[in-house]
């Protein structure tokens, strides 16, 4: 397959970033909501963005920021659980874009793998072959659930939920999950907005297993997705693994590519296709 290379990206980044990747001995993939547009995942940037998803949500005026918290669970079950059974049915059904292959490709080439580190909750990463003991979901996953009190530190896998929603209502049909242990209304384990209920153990846990990891790796390269500035975790993250442990970066983003040095390295593209475009370079 040929490439056709954007205008912005000059060939000769291209070849930087596949430099880089070739001298590393690890891959870390730094991921935000970006990363799954070329999957076909909605973009909630900007009310209008999110309305377009959910008119029925836009109808009421009702913003990413109010149904995306505790509080809508608590006035509004069925409609917070509407929203959220949408997205939980629609990331179990979504196919990895090309560009996830590719970096479990490359992860084979490093003497030490890769590890992701990823504001998403849609679990994209396990579905296209990562491990859960390779991935940090730092606001947790849309795959595993908690009770809203919560009564306890229970968190267990939604496996047994498929939810039914009247999608232009953005309503729940059937029975929401609910805590085993009180049988009261079960929640997302997602860290949402005016959240002092998220149950972040699952996540901590992840966070350390990625601290071990990067106690064994050298010459680390950082390869950033689709992270913007709205919410800056991923970016936070990028720039800070890059000052402790002097790795490179390679930002991708079309829209927010700039990069702190000289020595990284910026493609203003989208995800699959800088993947796409790398990876020709590096000949993986």
């Amino acid at each position: 397959m040929t490439y056709t290379y954007c205008n912005t990206a000059s060939v000769q980044e291209f070849e930087r970033a596949a430099e880089l990747i070739r001298n590393a001995d690890a891959l870390i993939i730094a991921a935000g909501a970006g990363i799954g547009v070329d999957s076909g995942l909605p973009d909630f940037r900007g009310n209008q963005g999110f309305w377009r998803a959910y008119p029925a949500l836009g109808k009421e005026q009702i913003d990413f920021y109010s149904i995306a918290s505790p509080a809508a669970f608590q006035a509004t079950p069925q409609l917070a659980w509407g929203f959220y059974g949408h997205r939980l049915a629609m990331y179990r059904q979504t196919q990895p874009h090309k560009g996830f292959a590719i970096l479990k490709r490359w992860e084979k080439q490093l003497p030490h793998g890769s590890y992701v580190f990823t504001s998403n909750v849609d679990g994209q990463f396990q579905t296209a072959g990562f491990s859960n003991e390779q991935v940090y979901e730092c606001h947790g996953s849309i795959h595993y659930l908690q009770c809203l009190e919560p009564c306890s530190q229970g968190i267990w896998p939604a496996d047994g939920f498929w939810p039914a929603v009247d999608e232009p209502n953005c309503l729940l049909l059937n029975e929401p999950p609910t805590c085993p242990q009180c049988n009261q209304l079960a929640r997302p384990n997602i860290l949402m907005f005016g959240d002092w209920s998220w149950l972040e153990h699952r996540s901590s846990e992840q966070a350390q297993n990625l601290q071990n990891w990067l106690g064994t790796v050298n010459r680390p390269v950082v390869i950033e997705l689709g992270a913007g500035t709205a919410v800056p975790s991923v970016r936070h993250f990028s720039e800070q693994i890059c000052h402790q442990l002097d790795a490179k970066l390679i930002r991708i983003n079309p829209n927010e590519s700039q990069v702190p040095r000289a020595v990284d390295v910026a493609l203003p593209v989208g995800a699959a296709d800088g993947l796409l475009a790398i990876s020709e370079k590096l000949g993986w």
